[in-house]
């Protein structure tokens, strides 16, 4: 079964038996024996939901534990099988130019990655024309393994190996031994692979501890000639500085096209072709344009939170309830009242909306952006690091930004409920 696979029925599983005994604890708790625990709010009233901070740690737990699981972490208490490591053999026949057949065995121990041991020591080489093998392979991998080398007669033309363990082996299939597999290469020659188990290996997917050293270490001695603090202040510096200037630019351009129709008619062909362009696409015309400084940086992230925000702003204004702009009519307010005290203070949910959006997607187009000849940025210490297949400093790049990126938001949130406090109100 795919690792993939696992892992996420895994997940499944642990998300439908924590929901369901986080609701039997729930209703054992305030369960009354009267109509007082009744609930009054009607299925589907959003402003009704908030996040249940049960299922937040519990979902933040599950992750930590089913990634510990996977990658052989000390955290997890249950580990997934990892790769096979030990000696194992397995029988092949082969068949000489007389059409003759003979059975060898092959011993093959498998070793974990670094060790350099020495080939098994075989007892007895055999009696036959196939004689007896040993062989080393690196855990996780598969390695030929050279029989034909001592079986007497594998020079002559017809000489070939037929089967294995009993079951016929060629090119086009494979046969399952104890502890992996034996497939055939097009030259005849036999290669093993060990079970690989369901754990990652590291190169692909660290464990938490090896990720949490690998932050301890850059958090003190920097990555490339910059403190962990520098790389993550420019990628911040950044994304901030598009956002910003996307936003300035953004929202006068969105209210105007939901104000006016000639503004609307104007730019609305340009907003709605370029919205769903990725900004990995401009990279090219951005070195062109503005080389690779600073400046080309900043401008694919304003380019990138400018569309975001000229919507949730022509969204905010399409979407004010006429019905308050009448009655505003009806006092005698002049347009200029009505865009004041009517117009903006009700698109701005709309808007704060927008800005969580363009700053997530800043975020996610900073690493594109530090693609551009950086020298700091967390985006540019991921790309180098996974040139050099630095799998520990890839993730913690990515947690870093996704921890940043989500302070970010809360405090937008923040912003947004002592700003906007008629959120969700009439």
């Amino acid at each position: 079964m795919n690792v993939g696979l696992i892992i996420g029925l895994s997940y499944l599983v642990i998300f439908i038996a924590a929901f369901l005994a986080v609701r039997a604890y729930q209703r054992a708790r305030d369960h009354k024996a009267d109509f007082t625990s009744l609930k009054t709010v009607t299925f589907g009233d959003e402003s009704a939901v908030s996040p249940n901070r049960a299922a937040s740690v519990i979902s933040i737990i599950a992750i930590f534990l089913i990634w510990g699981a996977f990658t052989g972490s000390v955290i997890a208490p249950i580990k997934a099988p990892g790769p096979f490591v030990g000696e194992t053999t397995f029988t092949y026949t082969a068949e000489n130019a007389a059409g003759e057949q003979d059975d060898a065995d092959v011993t093959v121990l498998v070793h974990p990655v670094g060790e350099d041991p020495e080939l098994p020591v075989l007892a007895d080489a055999g009696d036959g024309f196939a004689l007896n093998d040993a062989a080393l392979v690196n855990a996780g991998r598969s390695a030929l393994v050279a029989t034909k080398e001592n079986d007497t007669g594998s020079g002559e033309d017809g000489f070939r190996i037929v089967a294995v363990n009993g079951t016929p082996i060629s090119q086009e299939n494979e046969v399952s031994v104890a502890d992996g597999t034996v497939s055939m290469t097009r030259r005849g020659t036999l290669k093993f692979e060990p079970s690989g188990g369901w754990q990652m290996e590291k190169i692909w997917l660290p464990a938490p501890e090896d990720v949490w050293n690998r932050f301890i270490e850059i958090s003190s001695e920097g990555y490339r000639n910059f403190t962990l603090f520098e790389h993550l202040g420019w990628s911040l510096i950044r994304v901030v500085s598009g956002f910003l200037l996307g936003a300035l630019v953004g929202i006068p351009l969105g209210y105007a096209m939901g104000l006016s129709n000639w503004f609307r008619g104007w730019f609305d062909p340009i907003v709605e072709f370029m919205r769903p362009v990725p900004p990995l696409a401009l990279i090219p015309l951005v070195i062109i344009w503005f080389g690779i400084g600073e400046n080309g940086k900043i401008f694919l992230l304003f380019l990138a939170a400018l569309w975001i925000m000229t919507i949730a702003a022509r969204a905010g204004v399409s979407g004010v309830n006429i019905t308050k702009i009448h009655a505003a009519y009806s006092l005698g307010a002049s347009k200029r009242q009505i865009m004041h005290h009517v117009i903006v203070p009700n698109s701005l949910p709309e808007i704060f909306t927008g800005a969580r959006v363009a700053m997530g997607v800043c975020w996610g187009t900073v690493v594109a952006a530090e693609l551009v000849a950086a020298e700091k940025g967390a985006g540019q210490m991921i790309v180098a690091a996974s040139k050099f297949q630095l799998t520990d400093i890839v993730i913690m790049g990515i947690v870093l930004i996704g921890i940043i990126g989500y302070g970010i938001d809360i405090l937008m949130r923040k912003l947004e409920a002592y700003l906007v406090p008629w959120k969700g109100r009439s």
